[in-house]
């Protein structure tokens, strides 16, 4: 059987997409699709992608939204202070254990957003 590799992109509606796109390239890193051929993707890590569907009465993110965004990050701490340092309110952190550390926060525009510090592997020992 054939197997996607990936996400390949996101596409969402916005009220802004110029300002919105500004966001999450100025404060999460992201740059925002090619219009031409000087501009550079956003090209992630390899890692974990997680592709989980949520019950319709899961209140794990705002029920007046159907996705939240999910971002692998490698230091959470160092994430957080750079966004609360930039006037975003961060909350509801928590860890999981063997699966990781968590944060949220929204864009401009209310979506949700999961940020997550992976657990180690245990590669090392």
């Amino acid at each position: 059987m054939e197997k996607v590799q990936g996400i390949g992109g996101f596409f969402f509606r916005a009220k802004d997409p110029e300002a919105l796109g500004r966001w999450y390239r100025d404060h999460l890193g992201i740059n925002i699709a090619p219009t031409d051929m000087e501009m550079v993707p956003w090209v992630s890590d390899a890692g974990v992608t997680v592709f989980a569907p949520f019950a319709e009465d899961t209140d794990y993110f705002a029920a007046a939204q159907r996705f939240m965004l999910n971002f692998r990050v490698v230091d959470l701490d160092a994430m957080v202070t750079q966004l609360e340092s930039a006037g975003i309110d961060v909350y509801n952190r928590q860890e999981m254990e063997g699966i990781g550390r968590f944060a949220h926060l929204r864009d401009p525009e209310g979506t949700p957003i999961e940020l997550w510090e992976p657990a180690p592997t245990g590669d090392s020992e």
